[in-house]
Formats: C-alpha cells, structure tokens, sequence
C-alpha cells in the first residue's frame, strides 16, 4: 500500500529547500513536479522544478480535467497531473507532494488516507527576513506574502502534523521520521508483509 505525502507551508518558510533535503536522505520517495505558469527562478529547470507552461496551456488542461488540484497562488497558476499521481502509487511507489494549503485540501478530499504535513517559519520576523533575501519581491508583494502566511497558518489544525522550520536538516529529518512512522503503521504492514504475515500465521 502505497503512501501519499503532502507538504505545505506559508511562502518563505523553507518548503523546498527542506524537501530538497529529505530527498537526499535515501527514504525511497518520489517527488511529483507541479505545472506553473510562473516564470522560473534563477537555477530552476523545467521538468526538475515545475513544468513552466503558460496561462493558454495551463487552462486548456484544466478543462481537460489534467489536475489532480489546482489553485491560483500570488496571481500564478499551480496544478499536480492527475494520471502521474495515479501511476505511481499505482505501480506502489510512495508519492510527496510539495503543494499549497488549498491543494492540499483537494488532495484530501480525493485521497483521505493522504498524510499531510504543515511547516512553519519560527517566527514572522524570520519569515520576513527570508523573503526579502530572496530578492525576488517587491515590499508591497511581501507584505501580501505575509498577509497571506498568517491565513495560511490558520489552517494548520486541519494537517496531521506539523514541523518547525528552525534548521534546515532537523527540519527535514522530523519528517523523515514521520515518512518511515507512516509505512509501519499496521494497515499498512498488513498489505506490505502479508507473505510473511501468511506465512507466521
């Protein structure tokens, strides 16, 4: 039985960086890219990052019904392809998702057994802090960010768990122990141990 995580956080407070970080950890899971009609960052690849499409494209798959969830962040278009997700947990390949808050909602109503997992900045201040290092904002944007991190917080009791983002690597490796609790959990073990099961029974 194969698992579907969800990570979601506020902008700034580290998602990616902390995702890439427990990827590196060798925890077999598999990283589904987002389509975006954002323009990419600096360092970011298409087909690694996002897939990077432009409005026309992105609606055109949106009628075709192409996303698994969808939602528009900060005047960009975000969406998760509804057949990879499908495939790969189909083929039992554990699935992580690094969405939004509405996202993750969506996901939930079609996955309920979707484990979902909020990050938090340690503080506003700090969230402050790393969205103006980044560069890439305007103060009046920022501010919207901020605005919207504390709606987004506010949502919080409605994940499974949540994780602090004080350092980087302790960020990622709390989550890591939530990915490994999840695949002992008995329904599952059930299902991934049933021939030794059968055959201790």
């Amino acid at each position: 039985m194969s698992c579907l995580f969800v990570i979601s956080a506020p902008s700034g407070a580290g998602k990616t960086s902390v995702v890439h970080a427990l990827l590196q950890m060798d925890i077999n899971v598999t990283l589904s890219v987002s389509y975006t009609t954002r323009p990419p960052r600096q360092s970011e690849e298409n087909g690694r990052d996002y897939y990077f499409v432009n409005h026309a494209t992105f609606r055109s798959m949106q009628e075709r019904n192409e996303f698994l969830e969808n939602a528009e962040v900060h005047g960009n278009l975000y969406g998760t392809s509804r057949k990879w997700i499908e495939e790969t947990l189909a083929a039992e390949q554990d699935v992580l998702l690094e969405i939004d808050y509405q996202g993750a909602q969506q996901v939930r109503t079609l996955y309920p057994q979707a484990i979902s997992i909020f990050i938090l900045p340690p503080s506003m201040e700090t969230l402050k802090q790393r969205l103006e290092q980044r560069g890439q904002d305007e103060n009046k944007v920022i501010e919207r960010r901020l605005s919207a991190a504390r709606n987004e917080v506010s949502q919080l009791n409605r994940f499974d768990y949540v994780v602090v983002n004080h350092e980087l690597e302790t960020a990622a490796q709390e989550i890591a122990c939530i990915i490994r609790a999840e695949r002992l959990k008995t329904m599952r073990q059930l299902v991934r141990q049933r021939s030794l099961i059968a055959e201790l029974s």
